[in-house]
């Protein structure tokens, strides 16, 4: 297995988490960067500047890697597109700039000194504060980073067990869609909720019947993979418009409604 060199700190969790699984697969194709290069038409220099954190690979350049590291590409094409957001919004900066000192120390009246005691202790408490939310939103976003990196590894073990003709170009379709009309509402066959709240980051069964219902309407949110991702959430905020919602991008009762007793556009 290849020494890797330890990533930056300032990458956000979930690119941290992209690059880190391709690291594996590279270490399980057992291919240097060269070879890689030979395989994929990436330079070896591109391959490092992916692999070391410094560059986010593009999408072919996943897909690429999970080939020859022989997984399934949908979790971690999943994965990418989340990276590819929290890349596009910029690197983590550093605040913490040096102090300017005067080259020569003024004497602070005692009385001054004093009152300055206050607004320093209160700058203090500030910064603590706001370094706990922070860590705590990271570890957050880590937490759920991993439980939907779980998901994906369980559909994927699922998609395996089932006969499939799967090919470098084709992946397998994890759910299918049954639609059938009941008492004037639309069904996928997948679930029958109409008042589960259903966000960004939330997968499974219902997120499908959704993706399913928004086909339906006229409104692509791409593959039928039971992922809420940006692509689906684009779909939600469109019906949501469409049919005078609160544009939240969350699917609740009222979208519900919307889905289910939407006609074709």
């Amino acid at each position: 297995m290849s020494r890797w060199k330890e990533l930056s700190t300032e990458l956000h969790p979930h690119v941290h988490q992209l690059i880190v699984r391709m690291r594996r697969l590279k270490d399980r194709s057992g291919l240097s960067t060269r070879q890689l290069a030979a395989k994929t038409g990436y330079s070896a220099r591109s391959w490092q500047r992916y692999l070391n954190g410094s560059t986010l690979p593009p999408r072919e350049a996943v897909e690429a890697m999970t080939r020859i590291g022989g997984d399934d590409p949908t979790r971690l094409l999943v994965l990418h597109e989340i990276a590819a957001e929290r890349w596009a919004e910029g690197r983590v900066v550093d605040t913490d700039s040096p102090a300017i000192v005067p080259a020569t120390p003024v004497p602070t009246p005692p009385e001054q000194q004093q009152y300055e005691r206050y607004p320093r202790a209160l700058v203090a408490a500030g910064a603590a504060a706001l370094v706990l939310s922070v860590s705590a939103a990271i570890l957050l976003a880590v937490q759920l980073a991993d439980a939907r990196s779980k998901l994906a590894d369980a559909r994927a073990a699922a998609v395996r067990a089932t006969p499939a003709i799967v090919t470098e170009s084709l992946v397998p379709v994890i759910y299918t869609c049954r639609l059938e009309q009941s008492d004037g509402r639309w069904y996928a066959g997948l679930s029958r909720t109409t008042d589960s709240i259903l966000a960004y980051t939330h997968v499974g069964p219902e997120v499908a019947e959704a993706q399913c219902l928004l086909s339906r309407a006229g409104i692509s949110a791409g593959e039928i993979d039971g992922v809420f991702g940006p692509r689906t959430q684009r779909a939600v905020e469109r019906i949501q418009k469409r049919d005078g919602l609160v544009v939240d991008g969350v699917i609740g009762p009222h979208t519900w409604k919307a889905l289910r007793e939407a006609a074709p556009k």
